[in-house]
Formats: structure tokens, sequence, C-alpha cells
């Protein structure tokens, strides 16, 4: 098999990849003033639904007391809020609000808005677009066989 497309090689660049990716898009701030484990948090609660504090520390890898801050200062701004557990009445849930949502959206498209940016800044050409577009959905591909 040719070095190039060894897959361990290949996931390894790709790890690699994804990490400057990431961790440039994130450094970058953008409106809406939301912290990395605020965004952690309410896009946790947007895709798993609304859960018990605890449980969202655990799934998040965060110190209860961590999480019960960061949700303290997001039901502050309005962004989270607390309900009864419909299963069980003793247990208070949390979800996210639709300003919640908005403010996730408003994060979201701000970091897509910096990606199409550095890619029509010139220095990627027409074919390296289509290689692009083609890309992410093999990525999305790949992170659904994980």
């Amino acid at each position: 098999m040719n070095d190039d497309l060894d897959p361990a090689g290949v996931a390894s660049a790709l790890l690699a990849s994804f990490s400057v990716l990431l961790r440039r898009v994130r450094q970058v701030p953008t409106d809406g003033g939301l912290t990395m484990p605020e965004r952690t948090a309410l896009s946790h609660l947007d895709r798993s639904g609304p859960t018990t504090s605890s449980a969202l520390a655990r799934d998040v890898q965060i110190t209860a007391q961590a999480m019960g801050a960061t949700l303290s200062t997001l039901r502050a701004r309005g962004l989270v809020e607390r309900r009864p557990d419909p299963d069980d009445g003793r247990r208070v849930v949390l979800t996210v609000t639709d300003a919640g949502l908005q403010a996730l959206r408003d994060k979201r498209n701000a970091r897509a808005e910096l990606i199409a940016q550095a890619l029509t800044s010139g220095t990627f050409t027409r074919d390296e677009l289509k290689q692009l577009a083609a890309a992410a959905a093999l990525l999305e591909r790949l992170a659904q066989n994980i």
C-alpha cells in the first residue's frame, strides 16, 4: 500500500489538521460573548436535550462545581432554564432557551463566516474549493462511522 494511503498515517494527518483548524477558529473572538465552557454546555444541551446539571458535567467531563458555575451564568443571561423532570418531578432538568439557541447559531455563523473569509481570500483555487467541498462530505461520513 502507498505510504500516502496508510490509514494510520491518514488518521494522524487528519487529527493534526483538525486540531490546528479548531484551535484557530476557537481563538478568534466572536460576538455573543460565550466562553468555551458556556458554548460546550449549550451545544451539549442542544444536541442531547434536557438533562440534569450533574449528568451534563459528567458528559462533558468537568466537575459538578464548574458546571454549576457555568449554568448559573447561562441561567442569569436567559440562555438556559430549569424545568421539572417530566419523568421524576423531584428532579430538575436544564434546557436551552430560544435565546440560547440563537446565541449558538450566532457563534456558529460567525465561525462559518470566518472560514468562508479564509476560503475567499484568494489563496484557494476553484479546484481546491471543490476538493474541500468533497472532503466535507467524506469527513461527515467518517464521523458517522466512528
